[in-house]
């Protein structure tokens, strides 16, 4: 395994975590080298594992892919106080390839994809379902034990578990939560994975200070699309009254509800707000031309932020799924506020805190300490780490970096690019640059790249179905 060094100075920062990495044996060697050549089937062996079970197997041309359900601790510094199922997946190629850990931050999708760098690699996938996103919660749900290193102590488990069936180099990979939770999981456990391939992944490090962000929106895209957007933003609320007829409509229509929030009006207000910022993380400079005057129906203006932010989203309906998230946020991530000072008094709440969407039975404290020991630790231990951004999404206005100390690692940025941002969208030197990295960082690089990364390429062809970008529209304000 690599990064020795780092992981001595991990073992400083991290008191009382290191116990549960543990040290490559003798034995772990010799029982990697026997699986190599293991002629057992492929489920039998996962099956085998203590505490994995299958939920269903489906077919895909080239490959093996399991649902399944794994054993954890509710709580991994107690492991005797209760577990829960979580589930995972794996897309299995060969146990001689390389293998891709990744996570979305939410929960697991059970069709068969393929990550970027999976394709890249031409790897196995496991892809890990993160605590408490239902079903993987655990039953009465200690809410205390919803953080970031208990979840990275999941991933340690599953990767200890699957490692020796999986021998070869291990990378981790996600996109936005899904990038931070790569991130998060290399700063508690560095000795597990090779290389970090961390995609749009925000990096709040004071919660109380986003003047990042109003930056951003001062100077993203053009002048002409942001007056054109701010303008249906306060549009929506100068016509409020009318608008919110239409979305009380809606939501007797629809048996929606709005006990977390509060009120309506709050959900309204809340949904109007995302609207700009929206936008930009899932659009593109050239769909402003989609964005009407501000001068059209009030069912124009309604049905254009319905599309763009989703007057479902703060219902009780639209926030169950994502409670999960919403208790981070307020515990240890951060969440952004932006001023919009274009709106001047049409606002009567501002961006909403956290605490607003998650019950109020389920107590919160926020612990400001969390975010600036993951940042000090990826600029001064970074290694063999890949940090993509696009240009044009708000989450990137307050990026990870990188300082002294940090080794092999990069930080792109993709011209002109949204929340989905990837390797393939940089320019052509940081493409090959990034390509060329991930699979020297996964063990599998052609000679004729290790001698010139310009010929840096995915080793799999692309595959309609597996490769597919999913960049979903998550409607209110999630990275």
């Amino acid at each position: 395994m690599r990064k020795a060094l780092r992981w001595v100075l991990s073992f400083v920062l991290v008191i009382g975590t290191v116990a549960t990495a543990g040290a490559a044996t003798a034995a772990d060697r010799s029982a990697d080298q026997k699986t190599a050549t293991d002629t057992t089937d492929i489920k039998d062996r996962i099956l085998a594992i203590p505490g994995m079970s299958l939920i269903q197997e489906k077919p895909y041309e080239g490959y093996r892919y399991f649902v399944l359900n794994y054993t954890q601790p509710v709580d991994h510094r107690r492991p005797s106080k209760g577990t829960f199922q979580q589930r995972i997946t794996l897309l299995h190629k060969d146990t001689s390839r390389p293998t891709v850990f990744f996570t979305g931050g939410y929960n697991v999708s059970t069709t068969p994809s393929r990550s970027e760098p999976t394709r890249i690699i031409d790897g196995n996938q496991v892809s890990m379902e993160y605590r408490f996103f239902t079903p993987s919660r655990p039953q009465p749900a200690d809410w205390s034990k919803l953080d970031i290193w208990q979840a990275a102590s999941d991933q340690h488990r599953i990767f200890t578990a699957l490692k020796k069936i999986y021998p070869k180099n291990w990378l981790s990979t996600g996109g936005s939560k899904g990038g931070m939770t790569a991130t998060y999981f290399e700063r508690y456990y560095p000795r597990d994975m090779d290389g970090v391939v961390a995609y749009v992944a925000p990096n709040d490090v004071w919660n109380k200070e986003d003047s990042a962000y109003d930056r951003f929106f001062e100077r993203v895209g053009t002048k002409e699309c942001r007056d054109k957007l701010n303008a249906v933003q306060r549009e929506a609320l100068i016509r409020r009254e009318p608008l919110e007829e239409k979305f009380q409509e809606w939501a007797d229509a629809n048996g929606a509800t709005f006990h977390t929030i509060g009120t309506l009006d709050k959900a309204y207000e809340a949904t109007v707000l995302d609207f700009v910022w929206g936008f930009w993380q899932y659009s593109l400079l050239s769909d402003c031309d989609t964005i009407p005057a501000a001068t059209v129906s009030d069912q124009e203006i309604y049905d254009t932020v319905d599309t763009i932010s989703g007057f479902s989203a703060y219902t009780d309906q639209g926030l169950t799924t994502y409670t999960p998230y919403y208790y981070q946020a307020g515990t240890q991530l951060g969440s952004p506020d932006i001023k919009q000072p274009h709106l001047g008094s049409l606002s009567r709440y501002g961006y909403q805190p956290p605490r607003n969407f998650v019950p109020r039975d389920i107590p919160m404290k926020f612990n400001p300490l969390t975010m600036p020991d993951v940042d000090y630790w990826v600029r001064h231990h970074a290694n063999q780490m890949l940090f993509v951004y696009g240009q044009n999404d708000p989450w990137g206005a307050e990026q990870f970096r990188l300082g002294s100390g940090a080794r092999d690692s990069y930080v792109y940025v993709a011209p002109g690019a949204n929340h989905g941002a990837n390797v393939a969208g940089l320019v052509p030197d940081q493409q090959a640059k990034a390509t060329a990295r991930i699979l020297a960082w996964a063990g599998v690089a052609p000679a004729a790249v290790q001698k010139d990364e310009s010929k840096a390429k995915p080793l799999a062809p692309f595959d309609s179905k597996l490769d597919r970008q999913k960049v979903e529209r998550q409607q209110t304000l999630r990275p």
